[in-house]
């Protein structure tokens, strides 16, 4: 409840603060005459807009990675129309224009207060926010882009130099959390102020950057080698690194984004991922036996079966019931799953039908809905925990399936199976304990199952067999990391691209989509308007670490 208020408080000044926010295109690089300047400003009012703005950055983030990935719905039949360059102006005004521009402000005041632990929070937030950039446009502005008006068109940097810089970002971090400063921020949403815990996340996000460029640097996969011997990193679920949202709706909304897109007065807006569902469905479906408990967790259905799927076809809210699969979509999932797990396909870019109350909504993990326990309710506002879930930034299952990776790729496969499961069961403790199960649900896994554990037992099982029976390993490790990357695909995305790992991905519906997206158009604000910027002729141009073949063709699921 502590830090619930202080997140009210918290965005009730952030409001406050955007109003005042600059207003110009491009990169922000004009002076607002409205803005906080460094003599009037104070540091933890820049750290805390900086806090809550990079929630919302890694949320939007890794909802375009997640889409992309199969993880949740992507909208679009065709990968070069998919995502507009107008439709990443927003965050990428977030990055320069909110963000780094907070951090450089606030730098300032650091530097003269010796507030080292107040920078060292921006670093570690500034080195996440450029590497995204880099991971979904390839070569962005950096060392000029944040000089005002003495230089309005920013020269991109390549991508390599900017992760340089993010790592250089990460050791300075950790060397000011180990100083002793002269006062501690007010709030940090993310670890509470425990520095030791930051030191850990720093350290991660350098194993992160050392696996995206383990092709393309020699030096990566020691330096991934040596944090791992160290143990100073992400390795419990208690180390997590999340931001965790309340459950206000209005004056302000702290609720998760994904919950205000699911329980609305006219039912849900979001359409969950056909692929994940069946994935987390296992290979006996209708035995219920492999089924991933983390299922009734991640989704809330709001019906017992899908029509045209085991229930009666119904023109009206779900079409492709009445019609067969398209041939590449043989061994697919098509339309929709049974038992009322109702999403779409990849790239399904029907209007939208009168579904809302019907549809599979995000459930109480990480959004912060409603536990899925057999009730099958249509469910409004307010619903479920009302809101109350996590932005996961990066996870201590994640760092499993890292080394997982690697180890997979050396030929150590024992080790990638050890890895791959502490990983798996991390995910699973972290989710099947972020809500106390109802009644219903518990006494439907007894009847069932003999208890959620025993469910657990058969899903480890029956997925251990599966990776054993594999003819590639990769695909089994890929589509656990994508299960447990559900809320922020970014590092799925990146995964993907760098093995082509899980090729068991659902197609997209259109048979000929175009090559797979191996990075985006530059925004619109940056092409259009920056003198040294080009966009691109399209999305197969390959950031700096993507070595692997080019699109069509790679990934093998397009």
């Amino acid at each position: 409840m502590r830090k619930l208020n202080k997140l009210i408080k918290l965005m009730v000044f952030c409001g406050a603060l955007f109003m005042v926010s600059c207003e110009t295109t491009d990169l922000d690089l004009a002076q607002n005459p409205n803005a906080l300047s460094p003599e009037q400003a104070n540091p933890d009012f820049f750290l805390n807009a900086i806090q809550v703005n990079f929630a919302y950055f890694v949320e939007s983030m890794g909802s375009v990675g997640a889409q992309v990935t199969r993880i949740d719905y992507m909208y679009g039949r065709d990968y070069t129309n998919a995502f507009s360059p107008t439709g990443f102006d927003g965050i990428w005004r977030s990055a320069y224009q909110s963000m780094m521009m907070d951090i450089k402000t606030m730098n300032t005041l650091a530097d003269e207060g010796n507030l080292v632990h107040h920078k060292a929070v921006g670093e570690v937030i500034q080195a996440y926010v450029m590497m995204t950039l880099v991971d979904f446009f390839g070569d962005v502005p950096y060392t000029e882009a944040l000089m005002g008006a003495d230089n309005l068109n920013p020269a991109a940097d390549s991508g390599a130099s900017i992760y340089a810089a993010a790592i250089a970002l990460l050791d300075d971090a950790i060397a000011n959390f180990n100083a002793t400063a002269t006062a501690d921020p007010a709030l940090d949403f993310y670890y509470d102020g425990d520095w030791a815990q930051w030191i850990k996340a720093a350290n991660t996000l350098k194993m992160k950057a050392y696996i995206a460029t383990r092709l393309v640097d020699g030096s990566a996969v020691a330096n991934f080698n040596a944090i791992v011997a160290s143990g100073n990193y992400i390795s419990s679920n208690a180390d997590d690194f999340q931001f965790r949202w309340g459950t206000n709706e209005i004056q302000p909304d702290t609720r998760h984004p994904r919950y205000s897109a699911s329980y609305t007065t006219t039912g849900g807006t979001d359409y969950m991922s056909n692929w994940l569902m069946d994935t987390m469905r296992g290979e006996y479906p209708d035995l219920w036996l492999d089924w991933d408990p983390r299922i009734f967790y991640y989704f809330y259905r709001q019906v017992s079966e899908t029509p045209g799927i085991d229930g009666p076809a119904d023109e009206e809210v779900l079409e492709c019931g009445l019609y067969s699969p398209p041939a590449h979509y043989a061994g697919f999932v098509y339309c929709g799953n049974p038992y009322g797990w109702w999403g779409r396909d990849h790239g399904n870019d029907n209007g939208i039908p009168p579904d809302g109350f019907l549809r599979t909504l995000s459930g109480v993990y990480p959004a912060g809905g409603a536990m899925d326990d057999w009730s099958f309710s249509s469910k409004v506002n307010g619903d479920g925990n009302g809101g109350n879930g996590v932005t996961p930034i990066m996870l201590a299952s994640w760092t499993d399936f890292m080394i997982a990776e690697l180890r997979l790729a050396s030929g150590d496969v024992a080790g990638a199976k050890t890895a791959t499961f502490d990983g798996i069961n991390k995910s699973i403790d972290k989710v099947t304990s972020f809500a106390v199960p109802t009644d219903r649900f518990t006494a439907i896994t007894d009847f069932y199952y003999g208890g959620i554990d025993t469910m657990i037992y058969w899903f480890l099982s029956d997925t251990s067999d599966k990776w054993d029976a594999a003819a590639d390993k990769m695909d089994v490790l890929g589509e656990q990391y994508f299960v447990a990357s559900f809320g922020n695909g970014i590092d799925a995305y990146n995964f993907y691209r760098r093995t082509g790992y899980p090729t068991t991905l659902q197609p997209n519906i259109e048979p000929n989509p175009g090559g797979f997206i191996r990075s985006f158009f530059y925004p619109a604000s940056y092409a259009n308007t920056n003198a040294n910027a080009t966009q691109k002729s399209g999305v197969d141009v390959q950031v700096f670490w993507d070595t692997n073949p080019a699109s069509p063709g790679f990934p093998s699921s397009n």
